[in-house]
C-alpha cells in the first residue's frame, strides 16, 4: 500500500512522535511506500534513514509557514511551543490552512491509498476534509481527549469529520469508551490495538548487585506528569539508598520547579535531560525501579520500555495503566490509587498532603524491594510484555489497514 502518515507536532521527542517513527519502520520493513506530513519548527530534522526527503512535506512553524510556535497536544510539550487553548482565530485559522496546503500538496504527489493520521483533533479534521473517498485510520493518544475537554471554547466543530473516520486506533478499553462519549464514534470503527515497543531495544541485562537502588523516570518535566510529587516525596523517603535518574525535558516555570525540586536532594538526583532512545535503553537496562507518578495518560508505552528492560514498575493506577497490568498487581509492577481530580490532570489541593504521603510509602515499599531482590523476574517480565512488542501491534494495524482499504 502507499500510506501517508500525518502528525500535526514534531515526529520525535514524544509519544506519539515516536510512535510514528516507530510505524513507519514496520511499514517499510512489510514492503509498503511510505510518505509523512508533520509539523515542525527551528532547527529539526527528520532522520534520512527513516523516509528520504522526497517522501515528507512538512509545516514550518516559527518562522516557516506560521510566526507561532508548533501547538503542542500537551499543554507542556519537551520544547517551546503554543498551547491550543491560548490561541486566538485567526490562529487557528491559519493553522487549519497551512496544513490543508501541505496536505493538497501531498496528495498530488504521493496519491496515496490509505491516510493515517494521529489524534483525534484538529489535523485529523482538515485531513478528513482534504482526502475524501479515500480510507482513512487515525490513532488516538489520549491527549486529543484532553485538549478536548480543555478547548471547549474555540468551537473548532471537528465531532462530523470524526465520525466519518473509517477506523479509530484505541490504546485501551478504557480509552475506547471515552471516545465514545466524546465524538459519538460507531463503536463498529473502535479498534483496541494498544501501543508498541522495540524489544531488540529495550531488554534485560544483569543489575548491579551493590550500591544504591537505581531509579528512573523518563518523561516531560511538569506537574501533569506528577514530577513535583515525585521529587517532594522522595525527600521523606527513608529506607535504602537510592539514586534517581530524571531523564526528560519540559519549558518554562513548570520545568524550572521541576529542576529545582531535584537540586534540593543534591547528590540522590541525576538530572540527565532529554535522552536519545538508545541511551535510555542503556540507563533503563542498569535501573531497578521505574516510577511514573501521573496524573493523565493514555496508555504509557514507557512502561512497556522499561518493564522490558527488567525494571519493577511503581505507577499511578490510571484507567489505561490499571487495564494494561489488571492481573499484576504483586511481584513486577505497584499501582498507587489516586483520589478523584479536580481537572483530567490535576488533583485537589486538599488532597496533596495525602497523596504525598501515600507515595512516600509506595516509594519506601518499591525501593525495599528492589534493594532486597535485585534482579528481575525475568518469566514475568516476559509475560507482561509479550503482547505490547511493535511487531506485534503493528501487525493488528495492518490487519485494519487491509480491513478498510478492502485490501
Amino acid at each position: 500500500m502507499r500510506i501517508l502518515h500525518i502528525l500535526s507536532q514534531m515526529p520525535d521527542f514524544t509519544g506519539s512522535g515516536k510512535t510514528v517513527q516507530a510505524i513507519l519502520r514496520k511499514s517499510c520493513a512489510r514492503g509498503h511506500e511510505n510518505f509523512l506530513v508533520a509539523g515542525i519548527q527551528d532547527t529539526f530534522q527528520l532522520d534520512p534513514d527513516l523516509l528520504p526527503p522526497d517522501h515528507t512535506e512538512f509545516v514550518r512553524f516559527n518562522h516557516g509557514d506560521l510566526d507561532f510556535r508548533l501547538p503542542g497536544m500537551s499543554d507542556v510539550m519537551p520544547y517551546p511551543s503554543t498551547v491550543f487553548s491560548s490561541m486566538t482565530k485567526d490562529q487557528i485559522g491559519r493553522y487549519e490552512t497551512a496544513f490543508r496546503q501541505v496536505l493538497q500538496k501531498a496528495r498530488k504527489l504521493f496519491r496515496p491509498d490509505l491516510i493515517h493520521t494521529h489524534h483525534l483533533w484538529i489535523v485529523s479534521k482538515t485531513a478528513r476534509q482534504v482526502f475524501q473517498g479515500l480510507p482513512m485510520v487515525t490513532s488516538c493518544h489520549g491527549t486529543c481527549l484532553r485538549q478536548h475537554v480543555l478547548c471547549k471554547g474555540l468551537d473548532l466543530d471537528i465531532g462530523n469529520a470524526m465520525s466519518d473516520i473509517d477506523a479509530v486506533l484505541c490504546l485501551s478499553r478504557h480509552q475506547k469508551q471515552q471516545i465514545m462519549d466524546i465524538h459519538k464514534i460507531d463503536p463498529e470503527k473502535l479498534h483496541v490495538v494498544g501501543a508498541g515497543f522495540e524489544r531488540e531495544l529495550f531488554y534485560c541485562e544483569s543489575k548491579p548487585e551493590k550500591g544504591p537502588v537505581q531509579i528512573v523516570y523518563a518523561g516531560k518535566l511538569s506537574r501533569a506528569k506528577g514530577v513535583p510529587w515525585l521529587l517532594g516525596a522522595l525527600k521523606k523517603v527513608t529506607g535504602p539508598d537510592f539514586c534517581l535518574h530524571l531523564a526528560g525535558a519540559g519549558t518554562g516555570r513548570e520545568k524550572q520547579d521541576c529542576l529545582a525540586l531535584a537540586a534540593a536532594l543534591g547528590g540522590r538526583v541525576k538530572v540527565h535531560g532529554p535522552l536519545p532512545h538508545e541511551t535510555l535503553a542503556r540507563l533503563m537496562r542498569k535501573s531497578h525501579l521505574f516510577v511514573l507518578p501521573s496524573f493523565f495518560e493514555g496508555l504509557p508505552l514507557v512502561l512497556m520500555e522499561a518493564l522490558s528492560s527488567g525494571c519493577r514498575i511503581l505507577t499511578t493506577a490510571l484507567p489505561g495503566t490499571r487495564e494494561l497490568f489488571e492481573q499484576a498487581r504483586s511481584g513486577m509492577v505497584d499501582l498507587l490509587e489516586l483520589p478523584s481530580l479536580e481537572t483530567i490532570d490535576t488533583p485537589f489541593e486538599k488532597d496533596m498532603p495525602a497523596l504525598e504521603q501515600a507515595l512516600v510509602h509506595a516509594l519506601e515499599t518499591s525501593i525495599r524491594k528492589a534493594h532486597t531482590n535485585r534482579q528481575p523476574d525475568i518469566a514475568q517480565v516476559y509475560a507482561l510484555t509479550y503482547n505490547f512488542t511493535w511487531k506485534r501491534i503493528f501487525s493488528k494495524m495492518e490487519k485494519i489497514y487491509k480491513k478498510v482499504t478492502m485490501l
